[in-house]
């Protein structure tokens, strides 16, 4: 059966990108099949990182969005879909005219919200905002992404304030920081997390001993992180 996996924040610069890398690597090694849609225009990751796997999708356009639940209900796949910073209006207008929460459990199709945040202020409260409009309505993971910050009580306050149905459905996980130089070659090389730590051809430009160790460690973690969260969906 498909699940589709939105990962989003509203928030720019808080992960979004990094978790939708960290769950595609992670349906290939588990060997569980997945599709990429890529809503992020501007910075086109999963378009960058997993070309193979992904496709673009435009908010803008019923048409476009469409495809989410195309895809779901024709496939048996993973769908794992990049949403931009502040495109929250745009999902809940496609949401709300096409009564996408209803058909998904009319099909018995999970539909899961990855929200990942930093420790700031401003991420906590549209946390608070999201849950209070969706909480109660669909499965809400919060990662809070200690590659942007270490202080989350802000964040564990709306978390832990949560009740009833929204209690119910909501789940949490802590993802750890990849040292941050790594990260940005990783980048910079266009590397998958797959190719980050496997790639060593000395023809080509690629991570030392240490940065493919570091990179390794920290899929590991971050591994556990997320089959503790599936093991619980």
């Amino acid at each position: 059966m498909s699940t589709i996996h939105f990962v989003g924040g509203e928030k720019g610069g808080v992960g979004k990108s990094v978790l939708s890398r960290l769950l595609s690597q992670y349906f290939i090694d588990r060997n569980l099949p997945f599709v990429g849609l890529d809503a992020d225009q501007s910075h086109a990751t999963l378009s960058r990182f997993y070309a193979e796997f992904s496709q673009p999708i435009n908010l803008d356009y019923f048409e476009s969005t469409d495809a989410i639940m195309e895809v779901a209900v024709e496939t048996d796949h993973h769908v794992v879909v990049d949403l931009p910073a502040q495109s929250e209006r745009f999902l809940d207008k496609w949401i709300e005219e096409n009564g996408v929460l209803e058909m998904c459990e009319e099909m018995n199709l999970p539909f899961v919200y990855w929200y990942i945040v930093d420790d700031g202020m401003d991420s906590a409260k549209l946390l608070e905002n999201f849950l209070q409009k969706y909480g109660s309505r669909m499965r809400c993971v919060v990662i809070k992404n200690k590659g942007r910050g270490n202080s989350f009580g802000a964040v564990d306050a709306v978390v832990n304030s949560a009740t009833g149905a929204i209690a119910d459905r909501l789940l949490q996980g802590t993802l750890p920081a990849l040292h941050a130089e790594t990260m940005h070659k990783i980048d910079e090389l266009n590397f998958s997390f797959w190719g980050a730590e496997n790639l060593r051809d000395n023809n080509i430009e690629h991570l030392s001993l240490m940065e493919r160790q570091r990179t390794k460690v920290w899929l590991r973690k971050a591994y556990a992180i997320v089959d503790d969260v599936y093991a619980n969906l």
